[in-house]
């Protein structure tokens, strides 16, 4: 990455961050690879964390802008703070519990730079079982697709063209395409479209705001597209999904888009989505308050699983720390052969839980991507060793 006043900035990455520090440092580790060469700078705001993670990576990543917040502004507000100070022709929006590929940031430039329609650009979303992630194409949450997706239709009927409009369930991963909203965990943005249509609407705190700034962008006519460039999106190490706090959050954002942009519509047909979104948030929070409450009077058994198997596939001069790691956890462990292309077959045991532990100074983080869309098995998760700070990453903890 090079930067300087002197010359114009082609991006800017601005990475909302709230107690992930390990999770951050491994994103900000892929950015800057990503960034090689480009001139670009990267804008880590942080929401009032906890965790040190300022101070923790500022030494490590002095090319990085660091901003901190007093309390936590939101994922809205805290990117707006952070798009008015950059300077980028383009800006990502950057979840920090992502890990971005090394081809995927100029490959989004020169995308931008040759279709300039584009407002905003969105890529193939990775889960840490390898397979894709459906939020990386949806369609705008009309009253009727809200509703195909309410009673299942676009569940039963993935690739549908109208049922499944949701998660665009007719376009192909592998292609090129044209979609309607575009993830907030990796969200490419054209500085000429966000000045345009405005930033992000900051009555959202946490979620919904990319489904309305995508909607606006179309509003305006820019187009939206997906990209078949590979992220890992570990999708949720800063938030608890069961919490009341999701639930409350998420459902409230869900209302404000729908109001917003549907609020002028006949009641009768609004009143159905409405009383549905009420339902769900409202048997979210039951479900939610039966397991705490059955789990606190001992009612819940819990089914006794086999330790996860850690299968390592690390640099030679690497391995004793590795080694290290797993005598201090007292990790089920099993060693390969320091071969830089590992099989393609599941090293899973049975159905025992595994982790693929690669090593980030022998692996590019494509390749590591790749080795595991390859596998997609639910038992078989991706790992990330780093050797600089002697960590294991996994979706589950941290291992140092």
């Amino acid at each position: 990455m090079q930067s300087g006043s002197f010359r114009p900035l082609k991006l800017s990455v601005i990475i909302v961050s709230y107690n992930v520090k390990f999770y951050l440092e491994q994103c900000l580790q892929s950015v800057m690879r990503a960034l090689q060469g480009m001139e670009a700078e990267v804008i880590v705001i942080d929401n009032h964390s906890r965790d040190g993670s300022i101070e923790y990576l500022s030494e490590r990543f002095p090319s990085v802008v660091f901003m901190s917040n007093s309390h936590n502004l939101g994922f809205a507000k805290a990117n707006n703070k952070a798009i008015r100070q950059s300077q980028g022709e383009y800006v990502l929006l950057l979840n920090p519990d992502t890990i971005v590929g090394e081809e995927v940031l100029q490959a989004c430039v020169d995308f931008m730079d040759t279709h300039p329609q584009a407002g905003g650009v969105g890529v193939r979303m990775q889960k840490i079982e390898g397979s894709d992630a459906l939020e990386s194409r949806r369609g705008v949450p009309t009253p009727m697709t809200s509703f195909y997706k309410m009673v299942g239709l676009t569940k039963h009927f993935p690739h549908h063209r109208r049922f499944a409009k949701y998660y665009m369930g007719h376009l192909s991963w592998d292609e090129p395409a044209q979609i309607e909203i575009v993830s907030g965990a990796f969200c490419f943005l054209r500085r000429t479209a966000l000045q345009e249509i405005g930033l992000l609407d900051e009555d959202f705190f946490m979620y919904g705001e990319d489904i309305d700034l995508s909607y606006r962008l179309l509003k305006a006519g820019w187009q939206n597209w997906y990209l078949p460039l590979r992220i890992l999106h570990y999708k949720g190490e800063s938030t608890q999904k069961s919490s009341f706090r999701y639930v409350h959050v998420f459902y409230e954002a869900m209302l404000i888009f729908f109001r917003k942009h549907y609020g002028n519509l006949r009641l009768p047909l609004t009143l159905p989505i409405q009383l549905g979104i009420y339902v769900k948030a409202s048997i979210a929070l039951c479900s939610t308050l039966m397991v705490k409450a059955r789990r606190s009077l001992g009612f819940v058994s819990v089914r006794r699983q086999a330790d996860p198997l850690y299968h390592f596939h690390v640099a030679p001069e690497h391995e004793g720390q590795c080694r290290q790691l797993v005598r201090k956890h007292a990790l089920r462990s099993l060693f390969d052969s320091h071969d830089t292309t590992p099989p393609k077959e599941a090293d899973a045991a049975g159905n025992d839980l595994t982790y693929l532990v690669y090593d980030s100074s022998l692996f590019t983080f494509h390749e590591i991507l790749e080795f595991m869309a390859a596998r997609q098995q639910d038992n078989v998760r991706i790992a990330i060793f780093n050797p600089a700070n002697n960590t294991i990453i996994t979706d589950a903890e941290i291992l140092q």
